[in-house]
């Protein structure tokens, strides 16, 4: 009877230890190398729909400075709670304007070959149709795809490198788009 207590509580033992040591390496990845999230409202459409789930890496951005077209999540600068999602579109250094439904970048149009050709870029609150903004550095313009529909650094300005969560590399749901994030 005891050689079968010692049995049951070493197998035990043994599958708490396996748990905690998973949970162990589960918080390490989520704190350091990788997030996921999910993409919440249609500002990114079509490259990213509403309800899809994506993985964040948290790393590059310690190493490195983001690059034009980079997806990236980010603290809302409204609401901490809430997590953004966004293309980096202007660097700092640069110049950029919102102009007659398209954007430029240091007064030269702006190649989206992500975007329909049919897509309007307005201005904004703090970027209005016709304005030119330097961007400091350190600081960065984002947008969204879907820009009728998406409230971005037109509207209430720019997001610090500090401020990215990280890049956003890879869509693990649904499972008809699974695989590394379109850029």
């Amino acid at each position: 009877m005891l050689d079968i207590l010692k049995h049951t509580f070493g197998v035990a033992w043994e599958f708490v230890e396996a748990i905690v040591f998973a949970l162990a390496i589960f918080v390490i990845v989520y704190l350091f190398l990788f997030q996921p999230n999910q993409v919440k409202g249609s500002s990114m459409y079509p490259t990213f729909k509403d309800g899809e789930y994506i993985l964040t890496d948290k790393i590059s951005y310690r190493i490195g400075d983001p690059a034009r077209y980079d997806v990236v999540v980010f603290k809302s600068p409204k609401d901490q709670d809430v997590d953004f999602i966004k293309r980096v579109i202007g660097l700092p250094g640069e110049t950029v304007r919102v102009e007659g439904g398209k954007t430029y970048l240091n007064n030269k149009l702006l190649a989206e070959p992500y975007l329909a050709s049919n897509v309007y870029t307005a201005g904004g609150l703090f970027l209005r149709d016709g304005q030119t903004l330097t961007i400091p550095e350190g600081e960065y313009f984002v947008m969204g795809d879907n820009r009728p529909h998406s409230s971005d650094s037109r509207e209430w300005g720019l997001v610090t490198k500090d401020e990215f969560i990280g890049k956003v590399f890879f869509r693990y749901f649904p499972f008809d788009r699974f695989g590394p994030a379109p850029s």
